[in-house]
C-alpha cells in the first residue's frame, strides 16, 4: 500500500496553516482511548484456509455482487467442529458443507452482519480438510467501515460511476483488500496470517476488461451480452490481497524474462502506457538481482482506476494505482522521480515484501511497508544517482519529523487504537529510513544477504521483525538486539546538539555530543570526518550516554569536522559549525546532505560574503534538487546576491538540462518584476514542459496582467500540472467573469492537494467577481470544501473567508450574495 503523503502530510503546508491549525490549538488534549491498552496479539489460528474458489456477478444498478464460495480449509492443529468467517454487511443465503459433490446445509449464526459463525458437521482434525459452500450477496455501498490515513474508505468493493451519468467519467469496479476489507465481497479468514490460492470467475458485459490474481485461465461468452472470466492464482497469498478490476481498460503488454507484464489505462492514456510503466521490467530486473531472489509470481500487471481510496495497492501480481501515477508524454516531461514513479516501485517491492513474505499482523506492518518505502530510495539511488537516493530518504526522515505524534509510538506497535492507525510516518518514513540505517551499519553485502534469508525462509508464509533480525543476524554474524530493542520496539528519535573546541597548544580537537529528547537514550555508531591540509580521515565512533565527549588528536585546525559524515543517522540535528565551516563542507565533502545543510546555514543571513558565496555556487550544483533549493533560498532584496545570482539565473532559465531548475529560475526572476525579463518569458512559453510554461505565465502576470490574459486563454485547451495552477492563479488574481468558469471547473475537478492549495484563491475571486450567480457558485463549492474538510479545520477558514465575501458582495449592492454568504457563516459556527 502506497500511503497518501501526497495529500495528508502535506495538506497543512499549503497557505492555510495558520486558519487550519488555530482552532485545534485551542482544543483540550483528548483522554487517552483505552483501546490503546489492549495488547494487540497475533490472531489465534484455528482453521487454516486452502484454497477460496469465488463466481461473481455484478448489479451494477443495486452495486450488488451475487457471490457464490467454495472455501477449502483444515484445522490448524487442534480439531474442531466450528468454523468462523469475516463477512461483512452480506445476505448469506445458503452454507453448506460439499460431501461427494453434494452440498449439505449447515447451521450458522451471523448477528453482528460482521462474522459468521458456522457449525461444522462434525469434528475435523488438522490432517482433513473440508470446502464449505456459500451463496451470497455483497452490499458495499450499505457498508459503513472506517479507513485510515493511507486508505481513505474500507468497503472492499467499489462502483464507480455504475450508471453512466457522470460526464467524462468510465464505469468501473474494482476491489480494495487492506487491511481487512476483502470479507466485504466474500467470505474468509480475513487475516494477514491466512494464505490461500484462489480462482475467481467473473461474469461481466462483454464489452469490459478484467483483471485479477494470477493467470487468465479462460474466457467464456456467453449469449446474454455478458461474458466470463475465470483468474487462477496457483500459489498461496493473504486474502487481502485478492483483487478484482473491470471496465474498459486498453492493455499494453510488455515482459519481462518472458513472464508476463501488462499494463491497464484507460483509453485516452494508453498511448503514454510504455511511458508511464515502461522501466517496470528494468525495476523487476534490478530488485531481483539485489534480492537474490527472482520475481516470484507468474506475472505482473498494473491498472490505474478512478477515484481510488489511496495512493495504489500492492495485490499479489495485480497492482492497482490511482490516477496520479499516470500522465502524458508533456506531463512525463517534468515527472523525473515524482510521486507516481516513486509509487510504482513501492508497490512492485511488495511483491516479495508484502505478498510473498507477508507481516503476520498488522502491529508488524513493518515487514511490508517500512521495506516499501525503502524501496523507493533504493531505486532512486539506483536509476537516478547517489544524490537523488539521499534528497529522497532525507525526504522522508523529514515527513516523520514533522509528523505530530510520531516521536510517541514504536515502529513494532503492539498498542493501537485501530489497526488503520498503524498506516503512518512512523510505519513509512521513519521505518524506511531505518532499515537506510541498518543497510549502512551491515554494509550492502551482509545486510541484501539477510534479505535474502529472510525471504528465502519464510516464502509463501508470514514474517515478523523478529525473523528479519534473525535473518541479518544469520547474514552478518553480529548481535542487533541493541538495534531492533531502539529502533523497531522504542519510540522516538535523537535530537543530537553538535558543538565543537579546538585547543591549538594541544593540537586537540573536541567534540561535544549532546542528546536532549525525552525518552530512551539511543546507542550511535558515527562517522566523524576530519579534513586537515586536504585529506580526510574518518573516525568510526559510538555515541552510548546522552552526553558524550569525543577528543582526536590532529596535526593543524582542521578545515572541517563533520560529524554523520554518512549523512545517515535519523536525528533532529543541530550542529554548531561556523560558516566557514559549512562552506569548506560544501565545496570538499561529497555527499547531497553535506551540500544541502551547508544551503541551509547560508540561507539564514545573506549579508555575509561566506554565505552568499555558498548559495550562488549552489546555483550551479550538479545536482538540480540542490539547484532549486538554493534559487528558492536566494534572498534578491539584498542588492549583492541579486546582482551577482541574476545572469546566471537567466542561463539557467534559457539552458538549464531539468525543466523543474529551469522553471524554479523563471519563478525567481518572476518576483523581480523586470520588464527586461519579458522576452524570455513569452519565449520560454514555447516549452513542452508544462512546469516551464506555468512559471513563465506567472512572470508575464507579474508584470502585466493585462497581457497575460489572452496568453492564458491560448494555453486553456492543454494544461495540466504547474501550467493548469498558473492559468488558476492568473485568472483567480486579475480575472473576471470571462474567466470564472475555468476557475470554477478547475477547482471542482481538483485533486485534494490542489484544492487546499488554491481554496484560498477561489475565494478571493468569490468575493469579486461580477455576477452574483457566478459568487453564488463560489460560496457553495466554499461550503461544501469546509463541511468534507472540517476534520483539518477548513470550516473555521471557510467561515473566515464567508465574512470578507460577505464585505465584498455587500459593497457591490450584491445582496442576495451577501446573504448566503452570512448564511454559510451561521451553518459553519460551532453549536453553543
Amino acid at each position: 500500500m502506497t500511503d497518501l503523503k501526497p495529500f495528508s502530510t502535506l495538506l497543512l503546508s499549503c497557505m492555510l496553516t495558520v486558519a487550519f491549525t488555530s482552532s485545534h490549538a485551542q482544543e483540550a488534549p483528548k483522554p487517552e482511548d483505552p483501546a490503546l491498552k489492549i495488547f494487540r496479539a497475533t490472531p489465534t489460528k484455528v482453521n487454516d484456509l486452502v484454497h477460496t474458489k469465488l463466481d461473481v456477478r455484478f448489479d451494477y444498478k443495486k452495486r450488488y455482487l451475487y457471490g457464490k464460495e467454495w472455501v477449502t480449509l483444515k484445522p490448524h492443529f487442534y480439531p474442531t467442529d466450528s468454523l468462523r468467517l469475516d463477512a461483512k454487511g452480506m445476505d448469506l443465503k445458503n452454507i453448506s458443507v460439499v460431501k461427494n459433490g453434494k452440498n449439505i446445509p449447515l447451521k450458522f449464526t451471523y448477528q453482528d452482519s460482521l462474522s459468521v459463525a458456522i457449525k461444522l458437521d462434525k469434528v475435523y482434525r488438522n490432517s482433513e480438510s473440508y470446502t464449505i459452500y456459500i451463496d451470497y450477496t455483497a452490499k458495499p455501498n450499505e457498508l459503513k467501515q472506517k479507513g485510515s490515513a493511507a486508505i481513505n474508505d474500507a468497503k472492499g468493493l467499489y462502483f464507480i460511476n455504475p450508471d453512466g451519468t457522470e460526464k467524462d467519467k468510465p464505469t468501473q469496479v474494482w476491489t480494495q483488500g487492506e487491511t481487512e476489507s476483502s470479507s466485504a465481497w466474500f467470505p474468509t479468514i480475513d487475516k494477514p496470517s491466512q494464505k490461500t490460492t484462489e480462482e475467481i470467475s467473473m461474469t461481466v458485459p462483454a464489452k469490459y476488461v478484467t483483471l485479477s490474481n494470477g493467470r487468465l485461465a479462460s474466457q467464456k461468452t456467453n449469449t446474454d451480452g455478458t461474458r466470463t472470466d475465470t483468474w487462477k492464482m496457483e500459489l498461496p497469498h493473504s486474502p487481502y490481497l485478492f483483487m478484482m478490476a473491470v471496465g474498459d481498460f486498453k492493455i499494453y503488454k510488455d515482459k519481462w524474462r518472458n513472464k508476463e507484464v501488462n499494463y491497464y489505462l484507460e483509453p485516452k492514456y494508453a498511448p503514454y502506457a510504455k511511458e508511464i510503466f515502461g522501466f517496470t521490467p528494468e525495476v523487476m530486473e534490478f530488485y531481483s538481482k539485489t534480492l537474490g531472489v527472482d520475481y516470484p509470481w507468474n506475472k505482473y500487471a498494473q491498472i490505474v482506476v478512478r477515484d481510488y481510496v489511496s495512493g495504489a495497492m500492492e495485490n499479489t501480481t495485480a497492482t492497482l494505482h490511482g490516477e496520479y501515477v499516470q500522465g502524458t508524454h508533456r506531463e512525463l516531461i517534468d515527472a523525473y522521480f515524482n510521486n507516481g514513479r516513486s509509487t510504482i516501485v513501492h508497490e512492485l517491492f511488495h511483491q516479495w515484501f508484502g505478498d510473498y513474505v507477508t507481516a503476520e499482523n498488522w502491529s508488524n506492518l513493518t515487514v511490508n511497508e517500512s521495506f516499501a518505502n525503502f524501496s523507493e530510495t533504493l531505486w532512486a539511488e539506483h536509476k537516478y544517482g547517489k544524490d537523488a537516493g539521499d534528497e529522497h530518504n532525507h525526504d522522508d526522515m523529514l515527513t516523520y519529523l514533522r509528523s505530530a505524534d510520531g516521536k510517541t509510538k514504536d515502529l513494532v506497535r503492539f498498542h493501537y487504537a485501530d489497526k488503520e492507525d498503524v498506516f503512518d510516518a512512523v510505519t513509512y518514513q521513519k521505518g524506511g529510513r531505518i532499515l537506510n540505517m541498518l543497510r549502512n551499519y551491515l554494509g550492502d553485502a551482509a545486510f541484501f544477504k539477510g534479505l535474502n534469508i529472510y525471504l528465502k525462509t519464510n516464502a509463501f508464509k508470514n514474517g515478523e521483525a523478529q525473523q528479519l533480525r534473525l535473518a541479518l543476524e544469520d547474514a552478518s554474524g553480529l548481535d542487533l538486539n541493541w538495534y531492533f530493542n531502539q529502533w523497531y520496539y522504542g519510540a522516538g528519535n535523537p535530537v543530537l546538539n553538535i558543538s565543537y573546541k579546538w585547543d591549538d597548544a594541544t593540537k586537540t580537537q573536541t567534540v561535544y555530543l549532546q542528546q536532549s529528547q525525552d525518552g530512551q537514550t539511543f546507542k550511535l555508531p558515527i562517522a566523524i570526518d576530519i579534513y586537515t591540509g586536504g585529506k580526510k580521515e574518518r573516525h568510526k565512533v559510538w555515541m552510548n550516554d546522552k552526553a558524550d565527549t569525543l577528543t582526536f588528536h590532529v596535526a593543524a585546525k582542521p578545515d572541517l569536522v563533520n560529524v554523520d559524515g554518512e549523512k545517515i543517522l535519523l536525528a533532529k540535528k543541530t550542529d554548531n559549525k561556523t560558516i566557514e565551516g559549512f562552506s569548506f563542507q560544501y565545496f570538499n565533502a561529497p555527499l547531497y546532505m553535506d551540500r544541502y545543510e551547508a544551503i541551509e546555514a547560508a540561507a539564514a543571513n545573506q549579508k555575509e560574503k561566506p554565505n552568499q558565496k555558498i548559495i550562488i555556487a549552489a546555483l550551479k550544483d550538479k545536482y538540480y534538487g540542490l539547484r532549486i533549493k538554493a534559487i528558492k533560498a536566494l534572498n534578491l532584496t539584498n542588492d549583492d546576491v541579486r546582482n551577482t545570482a541574476q545572469p546566471i539565473l537567466t542561463s539557467l532559465a534559457k539552458t538549464d538540462d531539468n525543466t523543474l531548475a529551469r522553471a524554479a529560475a523563471i519563478t525567481a526572476l518572476g518576483k523581480l518584476k523586470m520588464a527586461g525579463n519579458l522576452t524570455l518569458f513569452k519565449e520560454s512559453l514555447k516549452s513542452e514542459s508544462y512546469a516551464v510554461q506555468g512559471a513563465a505565465l506567472t512572470g508575464i502576470g507579474l508584470l502585466d496582467p493585462a497581457q497575460a490574459l489572452p496568453l492564458a486563454k491560448g494555453f486553456e485547451k492543454d494544461n495540466k500540472g504547474a501550467l493548469t495552477t498558473a492559468i488558476f492563479g492568473l485568472y483567480a488574481a486579475n480575472g473576471g467573469n470571462d474567466q470564472w468558469p475555468y476557475v470554477y471547473d478547475t477547482f471542482t475537478n481538483a485533486t485534494l492537494q490542489n484544492k487546499f492549495n488554491s481554496v484560498r484563491a477561489l475565494a478571493e475571486m468569490t468575493g469579486r467577481v461580477e455576477k452574483p450567480e457566478y459568487a453564488q457558485q463560489g460560496i457553495a463549492e466554499l461550503k461544501a470544501f469546509g463541511i468534507k474538510y472540517k476534520m483539518y479545520g477548513a470550516d473555521q477558514f471557510v467561515s473566515q473567508a464567508m465574512l470578507d465575501i460577505k464585505n465584498k458582495r455587500t459593497q457591490m449592492n450584491d445582496t442576495t450574495s451577501a446573504n448566503v454568504a452570512d448564511g454559510v457563516i451561521k451553518a459553519m459556527a460551532p453549536a453553543k
